[in-house]
Protein backbone atom coordinates (compact mmCIF):
# COMPACT_ATOMS: atom_id res chain seq x y z
CA UNK A 1 0.00 0.00 0.00
CA UNK A 2 2.80 2.27 0.73
CA UNK A 3 4.31 1.39 -2.44
CA UNK A 4 1.07 2.65 -4.26
CA UNK A 5 0.99 5.54 -2.30
CA UNK A 6 4.66 6.48 -2.99
CA UNK A 7 3.51 7.95 -6.43
CA UNK A 8 2.19 11.42 -6.14
CA UNK A 9 -0.18 11.11 -8.88
CA UNK A 10 -2.06 7.95 -6.71
CA UNK A 11 -1.70 10.61 -3.53
CA UNK A 12 -3.80 12.88 -4.58
CA UNK A 13 -6.12 11.26 -6.24
CA UNK A 14 -6.15 8.81 -2.52
CA UNK A 15 -6.92 12.36 -1.30
CA UNK A 16 -9.85 13.19 -3.82
CA UNK A 17 -11.40 10.39 -3.30
CA UNK A 18 -10.99 10.17 0.48
CA UNK A 19 -12.75 13.81 0.93
CA UNK A 20 -16.10 12.49 -0.60
CA UNK A 21 -18.21 9.50 0.10
CA UNK A 22 -17.73 8.51 -3.69
CA UNK A 23 -16.53 10.24 -6.46
CA UNK A 24 -17.18 10.03 -10.39
CA UNK A 25 -14.04 8.57 -12.27
CA UNK A 26 -15.17 11.92 -14.56
CA UNK A 27 -14.63 13.98 -11.73
CA UNK A 28 -10.99 12.55 -10.71
CA UNK A 29 -9.69 12.93 -15.15
CA UNK A 30 -10.92 16.27 -14.65
CA UNK A 31 -8.66 17.43 -11.78
CA UNK A 32 -5.25 16.39 -13.77
CA UNK A 33 -3.52 16.97 -17.11
CA UNK A 34 -3.28 13.12 -17.55
CA UNK A 35 -4.52 11.09 -20.22
CA UNK A 36 -7.84 9.46 -19.35
CA UNK A 37 -5.60 5.67 -19.57
CA UNK A 38 -2.87 6.96 -17.20
CA UNK A 39 -5.53 7.97 -14.93
CA UNK A 40 -7.35 4.69 -14.90
CA UNK A 41 -3.91 3.42 -14.58
CA UNK A 42 -3.39 4.89 -10.91
CA UNK A 43 -6.80 3.84 -10.34
CA UNK A 44 -6.25 0.27 -11.13
CA UNK A 45 -3.38 0.33 -8.85
CA UNK A 46 -5.04 2.06 -5.96
CA UNK A 47 -7.79 -0.83 -6.31
CA UNK A 48 -5.35 -3.69 -6.94
CA UNK A 49 -3.59 -3.03 -3.21
CA UNK A 50 -7.31 -2.64 -1.52
CA UNK A 51 -6.92 1.13 -0.85
CA UNK A 52 -10.31 1.94 -3.01
CA UNK A 53 -12.81 0.74 -4.09
CA UNK A 54 -14.82 0.55 -7.49
CA UNK A 55 -18.75 0.18 -8.33
CA UNK A 56 -19.57 0.65 -12.16
CA UNK A 57 -22.91 2.55 -12.95
CA UNK A 58 -23.57 2.47 -16.91
CA UNK A 59 -21.01 3.82 -18.38
CA UNK A 60 -19.29 5.58 -15.24
CA UNK A 61 -17.50 4.02 -12.26
CA UNK A 62 -17.69 5.18 -9.02
CA UNK A 63 -14.52 5.23 -6.57
CA UNK A 64 -14.49 4.84 -2.50
CA UNK A 65 -11.91 4.95 -0.11
CA UNK A 66 -11.80 1.50 2.12
CA UNK A 67 -11.94 2.53 5.77
CA UNK A 68 -10.23 -0.69 6.87
CA UNK A 69 -7.33 0.05 4.48
CA UNK A 70 -7.24 3.67 5.90
CA UNK A 71 -7.42 1.76 9.09
CA UNK A 72 -4.34 -0.49 8.53
CA UNK A 73 -2.39 1.92 7.50
CA UNK A 74 -2.28 4.62 10.03
CA UNK A 75 -1.90 1.39 12.62
CA UNK A 76 1.18 0.84 10.72
CA UNK A 77 2.44 4.37 11.49
CA UNK A 78 1.22 4.62 15.04
CA UNK A 79 3.67 5.34 17.47
CA UNK A 80 3.61 3.99 20.97
CA UNK A 81 4.26 6.97 22.65
CA UNK A 82 4.08 4.39 26.28
CA UNK A 83 6.74 2.23 25.09
CA UNK A 84 8.52 6.05 24.36
CA UNK A 85 7.97 7.35 27.58
CA UNK A 86 9.50 4.02 29.06
CA UNK A 87 12.53 4.58 27.35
Amino acid sequence: MFKALGDPVRLRLLSLIASTDEVCVCDLTDAFTLSGPTISHHLRVLRETGLVDVERRATWAYYRIRPEALTQLSALLAVNTTARAAA
